[in-house]
């Protein structure tokens, strides 16, 4: 009788081998899925700075323009640092250079964290048309 009792107890005792490793390719495959959708809804999250950096530029020299009847470089607009809130972005005039005092095309280019980015450096011009160099699948990078 008292043998029984040890050998049911000695089998009620902790996991198998079998168990656990389903436990851990379970926790495997949830983890390949929701470690590539977090990253992509923080690239989207953070892709907003740079958005945000590049229209307030666009309205600061739209409002140059104005009182000027001339677009200018981003000191004289008042943009002294071009860098994005958190810095994932740093802005600047497409080329680096004014090309005419009548149009312009600023750029926002991904740093640290936004470096790898699908949508890459997103760019506006005084038109306001907005687009990107990256390739993205869901073509949203605006």
């Amino acid at each position: 009788m008292k043998s029984r009792n040890w050998n049911s107890l000695k089998r009620s005792r902790g996991f198998s081998l079998i168990e656990l490793l389903i436990v851990v390719a379970i926790i495997a495959v949830l983890a390949a899925i929701a470690i590539p959708s977090y990253q992509r809804y923080a690239f989207r999250s953070r892709r907003t700075e740079g958005q945000q950096l590049l229209q307030s530029i666009a309205v600061a020299e739209e409002r140059y323009y104005a009182t000027h009847n001339q677009y200018a470089d981003l000191p004289t607009i008042g943009f002294n640092n071009t860098s994005s809130q958190n810095g994932f972005y740093i802005a600047d005039i497409q080329g680096g250079v004014l090309v005419s005092n009548q149009q312009f095309t600023m750029e926002a280019r991904p740093q640290t964290a936004q470096l790898t980015d699908a949508c890459l450096i997103l760019t506006i011009n005084n038109a306001g048309l907005k687009s990107m160099t990256g390739t993205t699948s869901n073509g949203n990078c605006w």
